[in-house]
């Protein structure tokens, strides 16, 4: 091989070989080690088959984690796009101080989550918090709640706590392909009589069908993987109605139990491989369509 030719792996090297040290060998390692009985208190690591995938089902604690998961992950993606799609059509237009609200609107985006969950557990305290101190304010005293603590809303209120936090990541990317589309074209259908949301239907939402392709598959996949919010404000309780499948791979790994924790991480990447397959072709089915 030329010099040339090689020169480029030169640089592709140490990057590769620091991905496979701190990935690709620990991913490798995990999926071997969640067939074993690898734990605290073994001296000895014994194959043990499908074992711990059995004593996931039987235990009935991660299908209660997937299906809390599930819920947090669609009702976040749905909610992150829509208002991050309504957020971009706003600040498309010429407006005073745009950069300025988009500014703002991006920047919980760049705050650890772990930052993001502690801000919102003093919003959501019961006594002191000012969203139980505003809605008290305005004499709506019966809309006060424990709004971590109560089972029915806790997950709700995570949810809503990651909406505030990643809305702004939405906003960019749709403002970003509603950039693309020719001002000419979005003029013509103005001349032509087209209101407002018939322009959105007809002309936007086909023009950046690749965009909410991105943005859907993104936030889907990032929400299946939820953690640290949900270890701060809640660490799965009350009891385990917020509970998730990376706290329950924490809280498993944390005991000692690494090979089960290790059979639960690999369900994990199971489902989120096969919920991203699955997404990836309808909606690129859907840009074909639009």
């Amino acid at each position: 091989m030329e010099l040339s030719k090689k020169y480029p792996i030169y640089f592709i090297l140490p990057a590769l070989l620091i991905f496979s040290a701190l990935f690709i060998l620990p991913t490798v390692e995990g999926f071997y080690y969640s067939f074993t009985d690898w734990n605290t208190y073994a001296k000895n690591i014994h194959f043990i088959g499908l074992g711990n995938f059995g004593e996931l089902l039987k235990e009935g604690i991660l299908p209660l984690a997937l299906k809390n998961t599930l819920i947090y992950a669609v009702f976040t993606t749905l909610l992150l796009n829509v208002v991050g799609f309504t957020l971009a059509l706003a600040l498309n237009e010429e407006m005073k101080f745009g950069t300025f609200f988009r500014t703002v609107f991006y920047m919980p985006v760049v705050i650890a989550g772990l930052i993001v969950g502690y801000i919102f557990k003093a919003i959501y305290n019961p006594d002191f918090g000012i969203l139980n101190q505003f809605i008290r304010a305005i004499g709506m005293d019966f809309l006060a709640r424990d709004w971590l603590n109560e089972s029915g809303i806790a997950i709700f209120s995570i949810i809503m706590t990651e909406v505030w936090r990643s809305s702004g990541f939405c906003m960019i990317i749709y403002l970003a392909g509603i950039k693309t589309i020719s001002k000419d074209l979005l003029e013509q259908s103005k001349v032509d009589g087209a209101s407002y949301l018939q322009k959105v239907r007809h002309i936007v939402f086909p023009m950046i069908a690749p965009t909410f392709t991105v943005n859907l598959l993104v936030t889907m996949i990032s929400s299946l993987k939820v953690f640290e919010i949900v270890l701060v404000l809640t660490q799965g309780g009350p009891g385990y109605n917020t509970d998730v499948i990376n706290t329950f791979i924490y809280r498993n790994f944390a005991g000692g139990n690494w090979g089960y924790a290790s059979a639960a991480g690999l369900v994990q990447t199971v489902i989120i491989g096969i919920i991203s397959f699955v997404m990836l072709a309808y909606l690129r089915k859907r840009e074909v369509a639009l």
